[in-house]
Protein backbone atom coordinates (compact mmCIF):
# COMPACT_ATOMS: atom_id res chain seq x y z
CA UNK A 1 0.00 0.00 0.00
CA UNK A 2 1.52 3.55 -0.32
CA UNK A 3 3.85 3.03 -3.24
CA UNK A 4 3.75 5.68 -5.76
CA UNK A 5 4.50 4.66 -9.27
CA UNK A 6 6.86 7.21 -11.10
CA UNK A 7 5.89 8.50 -14.55
CA UNK A 8 7.93 6.64 -17.57
CA UNK A 9 6.99 3.14 -18.58
CA UNK A 10 7.03 1.24 -15.16
CA UNK A 11 4.00 -0.49 -13.95
CA UNK A 12 1.96 -0.18 -17.52
CA UNK A 13 1.78 4.06 -17.38
CA UNK A 14 1.69 5.66 -20.88
CA UNK A 15 3.98 8.19 -22.03
CA UNK A 16 3.86 11.18 -24.26
CA UNK A 17 5.93 9.24 -26.61
CA UNK A 18 4.19 6.05 -26.44
CA UNK A 19 1.02 7.16 -27.36
CA UNK A 20 2.21 9.00 -30.06
CA UNK A 21 4.28 6.09 -30.76
CA UNK A 22 0.67 3.78 -30.77
CA UNK A 23 -1.05 6.61 -33.28
CA UNK A 24 1.47 6.50 -35.36
CA UNK A 25 1.74 2.74 -35.85
CA UNK A 26 -2.29 2.93 -36.19
CA UNK A 27 -2.25 5.05 -38.93
CA UNK A 28 0.92 2.75 -40.71
CA UNK A 29 -1.72 -0.49 -40.31
CA UNK A 30 -4.81 1.12 -41.24
CA UNK A 31 -3.06 2.58 -44.44
CA UNK A 32 -1.27 -0.73 -45.23
CA UNK A 33 -4.69 -2.60 -44.77
CA UNK A 34 -6.41 0.42 -46.89
CA UNK A 35 -3.89 -0.80 -49.12
CA UNK A 36 -4.77 -4.44 -49.46
CA UNK A 37 -8.34 -4.15 -49.69
CA UNK A 38 -9.01 -0.96 -51.82
CA UNK A 39 -10.83 -2.16 -55.01
CA UNK A 40 -9.13 1.47 -56.69
CA UNK A 41 -5.60 1.25 -57.58
CA UNK A 42 -5.82 5.23 -57.15
CA UNK A 43 -6.94 4.82 -53.33
CA UNK A 44 -4.46 2.29 -52.75
CA UNK A 45 -1.37 4.49 -53.91
CA UNK A 46 -2.84 7.34 -51.70
CA UNK A 47 -3.04 5.02 -48.69
CA UNK A 48 0.31 3.56 -49.16
CA UNK A 49 1.33 7.14 -49.08
CA UNK A 50 -0.34 7.38 -45.39
CA UNK A 51 1.63 4.15 -44.40
CA UNK A 52 4.92 5.57 -46.03
CA UNK A 53 4.17 8.97 -43.91
CA UNK A 54 3.47 7.09 -40.82
CA UNK A 55 6.88 4.81 -41.19
CA UNK A 56 8.94 8.63 -41.75
CA UNK A 57 6.89 9.90 -38.53
CA UNK A 58 8.37 6.60 -36.36
CA UNK A 59 11.51 7.53 -37.50
CA UNK A 60 11.11 10.87 -36.39
CA UNK A 61 9.91 9.44 -32.90
CA UNK A 62 13.35 7.37 -32.60
CA UNK A 63 14.96 10.56 -33.78
CA UNK A 64 16.34 9.38 -36.97
CA UNK A 65 15.39 12.82 -38.80
CA UNK A 66 18.20 11.52 -41.93
CA UNK A 67 15.56 8.07 -41.98
CA UNK A 68 12.66 10.18 -42.17
CA UNK A 69 13.85 12.72 -44.66
CA UNK A 70 14.94 9.86 -46.94
CA UNK A 71 11.75 8.33 -45.96
CA UNK A 72 9.39 11.23 -47.26
CA UNK A 73 11.39 12.11 -50.35
CA UNK A 74 12.27 8.91 -51.60
CA UNK A 75 9.15 6.76 -51.09
CA UNK A 76 6.36 8.93 -50.02
CA UNK A 77 7.35 11.32 -52.61
CA UNK A 78 9.38 9.64 -55.75
CA UNK A 79 7.80 6.16 -55.70
CA UNK A 80 4.57 6.60 -55.35
CA UNK A 81 4.53 9.44 -57.94
CA UNK A 82 6.53 6.41 -60.05
CA UNK A 83 3.00 4.16 -59.23
CA UNK A 84 1.00 6.48 -59.78
CA UNK A 85 2.78 7.60 -63.41
CA UNK A 86 2.21 3.99 -63.65
CA UNK A 87 -1.17 3.95 -63.08
CA UNK A 88 -2.05 6.26 -65.48
CA UNK A 89 -0.21 5.25 -68.77
CA UNK A 90 -1.43 1.52 -68.55
CA UNK A 91 -4.88 0.39 -69.56
CA UNK A 92 -7.34 0.26 -66.71
CA UNK A 93 -8.87 -2.84 -68.37
CA UNK A 94 -5.23 -5.18 -67.40
CA UNK A 95 -5.81 -4.65 -63.82
CA UNK A 96 -9.40 -6.78 -64.40
CA UNK A 97 -8.04 -9.63 -64.09
CA UNK A 98 -6.26 -8.68 -60.74
CA UNK A 99 -9.21 -8.26 -58.60
CA UNK A 100 -10.59 -12.35 -58.07
CA UNK A 101 -7.63 -14.43 -57.69
CA UNK A 102 -7.91 -18.22 -56.91
CA UNK A 103 -4.99 -17.86 -54.75
CA UNK A 104 -6.28 -15.26 -52.40
CA UNK A 105 -6.07 -17.97 -49.57
CA UNK A 106 -3.26 -19.78 -49.89
CA UNK A 107 -1.34 -15.87 -50.34
CA UNK A 108 -3.36 -14.92 -47.10
CA UNK A 109 -1.94 -18.27 -45.30
CA UNK A 110 1.28 -17.40 -46.24
CA UNK A 111 1.15 -14.01 -45.21
CA UNK A 112 -0.04 -15.25 -41.47
CA UNK A 113 2.54 -17.79 -41.29
CA UNK A 114 5.22 -14.92 -41.95
CA UNK A 115 4.22 -12.57 -39.63
CA UNK A 116 3.99 -15.24 -37.33
CA UNK A 117 7.62 -16.27 -37.95
CA UNK A 118 9.02 -12.45 -37.78
CA UNK A 119 7.02 -11.98 -34.61
CA UNK A 120 8.72 -14.87 -33.22
CA UNK A 121 11.71 -13.57 -33.98
CA UNK A 122 11.76 -10.38 -33.24
CA UNK A 123 10.56 -11.35 -29.73
CA UNK A 124 13.77 -13.99 -29.29
CA UNK A 125 15.75 -11.43 -30.62
CA UNK A 126 17.81 -10.18 -27.79
CA UNK A 127 17.82 -5.99 -28.67
CA UNK A 128 19.94 -4.85 -26.02
CA UNK A 129 19.42 -1.24 -24.51
CA UNK A 130 22.50 -0.01 -26.18
CA UNK A 131 22.52 4.00 -27.20
CA UNK A 132 23.76 4.49 -30.52
CA UNK A 133 25.94 7.93 -31.27
CA UNK A 134 24.23 10.48 -33.91
CA UNK A 135 25.57 11.12 -36.82
CA UNK A 136 25.81 14.55 -38.34
CA UNK A 137 24.27 14.76 -42.11
CA UNK A 138 27.67 16.28 -42.65
CA UNK A 139 29.46 13.66 -41.39
CA UNK A 140 27.22 10.90 -43.44
CA UNK A 141 27.44 13.16 -46.57
CA UNK A 142 31.29 13.18 -46.62
CA UNK A 143 30.89 9.14 -45.71
CA UNK A 144 29.00 9.03 -48.43
CA UNK A 145 31.43 10.74 -51.02
CA UNK A 146 34.41 9.45 -50.21
CA UNK A 147 34.61 5.72 -48.55
CA UNK A 148 31.25 5.00 -50.58
CA UNK A 149 31.78 6.75 -53.60
CA UNK A 150 32.61 3.65 -56.07
CA UNK A 151 28.80 1.80 -54.64
CA UNK A 152 27.22 5.56 -54.97
CA UNK A 153 27.98 5.99 -58.63
CA UNK A 154 27.17 1.89 -59.27
CA UNK A 155 23.86 2.38 -57.73
CA UNK A 156 23.56 5.93 -60.00
CA UNK A 157 24.30 4.48 -62.82
CA UNK A 158 22.21 1.47 -62.53
CA UNK A 159 19.20 3.88 -61.96
CA UNK A 160 20.14 5.78 -65.01
CA UNK A 161 20.02 2.28 -67.40
CA UNK A 162 16.71 2.02 -65.69
CA UNK A 163 15.40 5.18 -66.59
CA UNK A 164 16.43 5.09 -70.28
CA UNK A 165 15.35 1.37 -70.30
CA UNK A 166 11.83 2.32 -69.20
CA UNK A 167 11.78 5.13 -72.18
CA UNK A 168 12.82 2.73 -74.82
CA UNK A 169 10.24 0.60 -73.62
CA UNK A 170 7.61 2.87 -73.86
CA UNK A 171 8.77 4.65 -77.45
CA UNK A 172 8.30 0.55 -78.66
CA UNK A 173 4.51 0.70 -77.25
CA UNK A 174 3.65 4.04 -78.87
CA UNK A 175 5.28 2.90 -82.36
CA UNK A 176 2.50 -1.19 -81.98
Amino acid sequence: MGSTQESGTEGGVLTESLVVFLIISVVCVAGGLGVVFSRNVIHATFLLLVSLMGVAGIFLLLLAEFLALVQVLIYGGAITIVVLFVIMLTKSDEFESLVDNPQKPLAFLISIGLFVVMTVAAIAADNGNTVRASLKFSDLGHSLFTDWAIPFEVASLVLLVALIGAIVISKQGEEE
